[in-house]
């Protein structure tokens, strides 16, 4: 019997319309995997995982009594944060690192990590927000949670969190201003990325769908040791709390993705 889990639910009162999403909370693999062929210090870095958001997540899921959805296996196994035709799904490269477990790579396998990994979590993720819009009575807000590293390619990134959307900006932009109202942080706003990212998570299950939604990213080295994800845990609960109580964003609302029609 195959006992590694695709992921993982942490339960929450569904009635409060809130789910948390964490794409890349973990940088584990199947042990039938090994490594991929990687040193086993690749999966301290990012290609491998989301630093700080497993922790992050559960944080805040406990602290706002909400449930969320983590994925349990690595990215460089497959991305679950990438549609299921994108040629990034699986890498073969990933910030210089070549990954020898993903090429070549045959048909069948690609199908298998799609069938036991990929699809398995999307299904728990859109099951939770069933049971949340059932349970609730409206339609809920999904807050997706995120990292990323202080510099790219020797290039520092100076926003302290950053806020990735396509054009629902429902929940997207009072998130922004209750960031940045403090003063104290700098919040990037489709920095370091774009967020219109065509078959992703929020594609999938929020912009197809029309439900408010936003994602978060947050700079690795501010949540890399406990007392860094406490600290983001006491400035984000609030402001999620504020987010949920705004009733216009438990509505159903379809805009159009800068990506395309949606299938």
């Amino acid at each position: 019997m195959h006992s590694f889990s695709s992921h993982e639910v942490i339960h929450g009162n569904r009635d409060s319309g809130m789910v948390l999403l964490g794409d890349h909370a973990m940088n584990r693999l199947p042990p039938s995997y090994g490594t991929l062929g990687l040193d086993a210090e690749a999966f301290k870095r990012h290609i491998a995982y989301d630093i700080g958001i497993e922790g992050l997540t559960r944080a805040l899921a406990e602290r706002l009594g909400v449930p969320a959805v983590l994925s349990c296996f690595s990215r460089l196994l497959i991305d679950p944060n990438r549609g299921e035709d994108d040629p990034t799904l699986i890498m073969k490269i990933s910030d210089g690192a070549i990954i020898p477990g993903n090429h070549p790579i045959t048909a069948e396998e690609w199908q298998h990590r799609l069938d036991t990994y990929h699809r398995p979590y999307h299904r728990a993720v859109d099951e939770e927000l069933q049971a949340v819009a059932t349970a609730s009575g409206k339609a809920p807000l999904v807050l997706s949670l995120h990292s990323y590293t202080p510099a790219w390619k020797g290039v520092p990134r100076p926003w302290h969190a950053a806020v990735l959307w396509d054009t629902d900006h429902r929940a997207v932009l009072p998130l922004l201003d209750l960031l940045r109202r403090p003063g104290d942080i700098l919040v990037g706003d489709n920095e370091p990325y774009d967020g219109a990212l065509k078959g992703d998570t929020m594609y999938r299950h929020c912009m197809a769908k029309g439900l408010a939604h936003a994602l978060l990213e947050v700079r690795q080295d501010l949540i890399g040791d406990e007392d860094g994800i406490l600290a983001w845990a006491d400035r984000l609960a609030p402001i999620f709390a504020e987010l949920n109580a705004d009733p216009r964003l438990h509505e159903r609302q379809i805009f159009a993705s800068r990506t395309g029609p949606y299938a």
